[in-house]
């Protein structure tokens, strides 16, 4: 029996730890999550992902501020796993915990490429060919460690972030498997540090989108969905959006239709299609009642 320590916190760890709770070879016998945070207008305490699914299966959940604390150490040593698999946890690991076993991290891209905090809205802003994941064992830098192994699609199999992190967390799951049963015939590979990037934690400001390049315009909305989605400047947000074209000239921001569910609005280069839209302050609402609502007709702009 493989026993693991598991450290993660979003909806990608909990399909990861999913799999390791499934396969009858390995037991998780401690999991390590973030705190718990406010969510919504409501601010409600909600627990992480992995979180729930350890709960359910009566699995020992530590939720520390801080790995550095002595005592959380000391209960990972206590636990004498033979591995600790870190998925999107959301802290460095101290070297004292690096020392307690092979420290495996399924980072979300295929290393040494996009480094840190947001690899897969990268790879879709970038409009990378391939996405994918990637088995590292864990060092004291930021994702610099040996590679184990990895996976990948095309991104155009999944082009909005949700659907990138869905596919992601899947071929994550079973790469973990793969290198856990297999890691004793496994060569590492040194990262060629010559072609590393690094990519920033994803901030409010960076849904700032205009109407000069439909193609770029997209790629934000694809990157950014669900958080912090994508809005003018004057705080209209932009949802369901569609790519139309990427090469003809318009007016930036002119309405160049309004069909039953939806706008077309024309970029200095191509166009896109929303289907809602959302005020500040107010509620999502369809397209057209927006439009309506403003008695904005068909050449005037949405600026």
């Amino acid at each position: 029996m493989i026993k693991i320590v598991f450290m993660g916190t979003p909806l990608y760890a909990k399909e990861i730890l999913k799999a390791l709770i499934e396969d009858k070879d390995i037991k998780v016998t401690l999991v390590l999550t973030q705190p718990d945070k406010p969510v919504g207008r409501k601010k409600v305490l909600t627990p992480p992902p992995v979180k729930e699914l350890s709960n359910n299966h009566n699995i020992k959940v530590l939720q520390p501020e801080t790995l550095k604390d002595d005592s959380v150490i000391e209960q990972i040593k206590e636990e004498n796993p033979d591995f600790i698999i870190v998925a999107a946890y959301g802290q460095l690991l101290p070297k004292e915990v690096l020392e307690i076993a092979p420290c495996i991290n399924l980072h979300a891209s295929i290393l040494p490429k996009y480094r840190g905090a947001s690899p897969i809205q990268q790879a879709i802003l970038n409009g990378d060919e391939y996405s994918g994941v990637t088995a590292m064992l864990m060092d004291e830098g930021l994702d610099t460690g040996d590679i184990l192994g990895f996976s990948f699609i095309k991104t155009k199999e999944a082009p909005r972030l949700d659907l990138m992190m869905e596919k992601l967390s899947y071929l994550a799951a079973k790469l973990t498997i793969d290198v856990v049963k297999n890691f004793d015939n496994i060569n590492p590979i040194p990262q060629l540090n010559a072609l590393s990037s690094k990519c920033k934690k994803i901030k409010k400001d960076d849904g700032l989108v205009d109407f000069s390049d439909a193609k770029s315009l997209y790629q934000k909305y694809c990157a950014f969905y669900g958080w912090p989605g994508i809005y003018l400047e004057n705080g209209l947000k932009l949802h369901e959006v569609e790519l139309i074209d990427t090469t003809s000239q318009n007016r930036a921001g002119e309405i160049l239709e309004i069909g039953d569910d939806y706008i077309t609005v024309g970029c200095k280069r191509g166009k896109i299609k929303i289907k809602q839209l959302q005020a500040k302050s107010k509620a999502k609402t369809d397209a057209k009642s927006y439009i309506l609502g403003r008695r904005l007709k068909v050449g005037d702009n949405l600026l």
